[in-house]
């Protein structure tokens, strides 16, 4: 009869992952349960009724904002940057299969942004705008913003993955009469598909997610985040709370939509 005897860093390393989990999903439980209270309801417990008039006065603007605009622009600039990001990361962990000079002092340069605090990044972008005449937009200085944060993620995942990529499956396409870019497209693309997904993934969230880089450099209209932030200072309703509740909903749908299309990749693979 064999004993199960718990050492005691299991304990330990349970106990702290209980509290990460509490301290992840309690607040949005909390978000999320505060989102349905009554339409005489506060921002705290007890809940007053259960109803979603909080959700109905969320698309009020002339009430809590511009959040059907503040979301669009959000949504369209992750989509901008998440297209930009797999194709750079894509292009640069191919290039840097190969040796060439300067390639390590570029590698480092590419990082660099991830040591540089957000708010100064954005700080500078907005400021070298303003003394070229142009003025700061969140499709402009807001995208290249964005583009110093996803970039560097998106560069050493890829790096990552072609550092495991055999050239055995290249060389034996060429072998059997392939060009480089049919080899490219039809061997190298599909066995790195779900890495792409992942990236593009991060390029998204990173972005639609983001306020400090977007802070001085969004111009005139908000992104989401941006708008959730005035809506804090100004809003004493729980209209705030279903706005948290919907953007979370939106981004879970976000990652098992791309959890899908890593799956289905998968199998399409192993079925070829």
């Amino acid at each position: 009869m064999s004993h199960d005897k718990r050492t005691l860093e299991f304990y330990v390393l349970a106990a702290f992952f209980a509290l990460f989990v509490l301290f992840l999903y309690g607040p949005l439980s909390a978000i999320l349960i505060l989102s349905f209270q009554g339409e005489n309801g506060g921002l705290t417990f007890p809940l007053n009724g259960v109803s979603l008039h909080w959700f109905a006065n969320l698309f009020e603007r002339q009430a809590v904002g511009d959040f059907g605009g503040s979301f669009k622009r959000s949504f369209i600039l992750g989509l901008m940057v998440m297209i930009v990001t797999v194709g750079v990361s894509l292009l640069a962990g191919l290039a840097f299969r190969q040796k060439f000079r300067g390639a390590t002092a570029l590698f480092y340069l590419a990082v660099a942004s991830l040591v540089v605090p957000s708010i100064i990044i954005s700080l500078g972008i907005g400021v070298v705008f303003q003394q070229i005449g142009l003025r700061p937009a969140w499709y402009t200085s807001a995208f290249g913003a964005h583009l110093t944060w996803t970039l560097p993620f998106g560069v050493l995942i890829m790096f990552a993955v072609f550092n495991r990529f055999s050239p055995a499956y290249e060389e034996a396409a060429r072998d059997l009469g392939a060009t480089s870019w049919q080899t490219f497209a039809h061997v190298v693309l599909p066995m790195i598909a779900p890495s792409l997904i992942g990236v593009g993934l991060f390029g998204f969230t990173l972005s639609y997610d983001e306020f400090a880089r977007t802070l001085m450099t969004s111009g005139t209209f908000n992104t989401l985040p941006l708008e959730i932030y005035g809506m804090t200072t100004n809003v004493t309703t729980p209209v705030l709370y279903a706005l948290g509740t919907v953007t979370t909903v939106f981004s879970f749908l976000v990652i098992l939509l791309t959890l899908g299309a890593i799956v289905y990749v998968g199998r399409r693979r192993a079925r070829a």
